[in-house]
């Protein structure tokens, strides 16, 4: 059996992974990623936030050409089917990549192809497709092997009409319903998503209400809105069991009801991929949903392994996975980092539209006594919304009422996940050059988008007296 030794080895090319890698190398380490899949990129690139936002945009582009009058009266009366839909993600797939690939061979990062297990604290097995074995030993490991859905044992994900976020993918037809249950991120990006190309779609939501952890107000616009498209939103269920038949999946809940159609796309939870890795021989803590834990520098209770991404569960976002690969990468090499890396960082839901956040809710605020103030454009209001014709959201600004501190930024509607960073580079400035007047004052393009930021802060200053 072989044996390589690195000073840090890396378990998972996804963005942790990568973030991991790339500091590490920066930083003069001799550095090897080992990935158990054939392409670099993890669960982000090939089935997860890259193909997902591909086939949203294709979607998109599809329906807005549909909605238009101009191309209906030349003839266009039919949205693409679901395969050639997502088919157009394969190039972006494929570019991202050979992008990714060249990341490791320029800054001189061994890919290990293979299973890792741990042997020791500083050993690995890697284990390749043929069954061939290697010996990998380091100094510090970082474990960033990302998730899976979580699939409970009583339902049969083999049917050809039960389907998970790995597998949606696949879907060989566009249905003419679906019941989707989970209604968290993955949920809700998939309920518009199926609902634009015409589908009939049930949401079933085991909370009281719509991603709790955003702002309330940006909660109820978007139950608003997806009911208005003619989303079915079902609040406070559980299944019950999933009857997978010929024609169909009837999904049982424990209420009593009774739901039925097409297919089942099952968005309830995922699974971190920490098994048969050896972790448990080593007094690794592993919770039952696979995830790792770690204390506030992503170090395990083995000092020489750290986790990162989803591995260690929220908030499972590909940015704050990368964030804390560099972090995790920084403090193993100098024993310290600066933690504003890891502080703060937007959420981005690519729901149509999109939906973007950063710091606080006004339900967080009002429970710790902050006295604050909101600030509030209607994309409805803006020329450039008008222009396009995204006229659905709104920006909303929260911030302390005596020293105009901003406090949290919070926006539904077109390109909230590009508009969230210009709030989030005030937020980031020190004292009294993170406050509401840096809007008031400063002269946006016009038409803008981002011109909701004036619009919002004098609407907020107008509140104060």
């Amino acid at each position: 059996m072989s044996h390589q030794r690195f000073d840090i080895v890396v378990i998972g090319s996804g963005p942790g992974g990568e973030g991991a890698a790339m500091q590490a190398s920066k930083l003069g380490k001799s550095v090897a990623v080992v990935e158990r899949d054939p392409p670099i990129g993890g669960g982000c690139t090939h089935k997860g936030t890259i193909p997902s936002k591909a086939l949203r945009n294709a979607i998109f582009q599809a329906t807005t050409v549909f909605n238009n009058k101009l191309f209906r009266d030349a003839g266009i009366s039919t949205i693409p089917d679901f395969p050639d839909l997502r088919r157009t993600a394969s190039s972006v797939i494929e570019k991202q990549v050979d992008m990714r690939t060249s990341f490791y061979e320029r800054n001189d990062v061994e890919v290990i192809r293979g299973h890792a297990s741990f042997s020791d604290a500083n050993t690995v097995i890697v284990t390749d497709e043929l069954g061939g074995k290697r010996t990998v030993s380091a100094a510090n490991f970082v474990i960033a092997s990302g998730s899976r859905p979580y699939r409970p044992h009583d339902i049969d994900f083999n049917h050809g009409r039960v389907f998970d976020s790995d597998t949606i993918l696949g879907l060989t037809h566009t249905p003419k319903s679906i019941t989707i249950y989970g209604a968290g991120v993955i949920g809700c990006e998939y309920a518009t998503m199926f609902r634009n190309i015409g589908c009939k779609v049930n949401l079933v939501n085991t909370r009281e209400q719509l991603l709790e952890f955003l702002d309330d107000e940006i909660c109820d616009a978007l139950s608003y809105h997806l009911r208005d498209r003619g989303v079915l939103i079902r609040n406070r269920e559980d299944y019950e069991s999933v009857e997978a038949v010929d024609d169909g999946v009837i999904l049982h809940l424990k209420s009593g009801k009774q739901i039925k159609t097409d297919i089942l796309f099952w968005a309830a939870g995922r699974t971190g991929n920490s098994d048969h890795m050896g972790l448990e021989e080593l007094g690794i803590e592993v919770n039952r949903r696979g995830q790792v834990g770690i204390n506030e520098h992503f170090q395990t209770n083995v000092p020489s392994i750290y986790a990162v991404g989803d591995v260690i569960g929220p908030p499972s976002l590909a940015s704050a996975a990368y964030v804390q690969g560099r972090y995790a990468a920084h403090h193993m090499i100098l024993g310290t980092c600066e933690t504003a890396l890891i502080q703060e960082i937007p959420t981005g839901i690519y729901t149509s539209p999109e939906i973007s956040s950063l710091g606080k809710t006004e339900r967080e605020l009002t429970e710790t006594g902050v006295p604050y103030e909101v600030g509030h454009s209607m994309f409805k209001s803006l020329a450039r919304a008008q222009i396009t014709g995204q006229t659905v959201g709104m920006l909303k600004i929260l911030f302390h009422r005596e020293t105009l501190e901003l406090l949290g930024i919070h926006c539904f509607g077109a390109n909230a996940s590009e508009i969230i960073h210009i709030g989030q580079a005030i937020m980031s400035q020190p004292g009294e050059h993170n406050t509401l007047m840096y809007f008031v004052n400063s002269t946006f393009n016009y038409p803008t988008m981002a011109e909701a930021y004036r619009v919002a802060a004098l609407n907020g200053l107008n509140r104060l007296f």
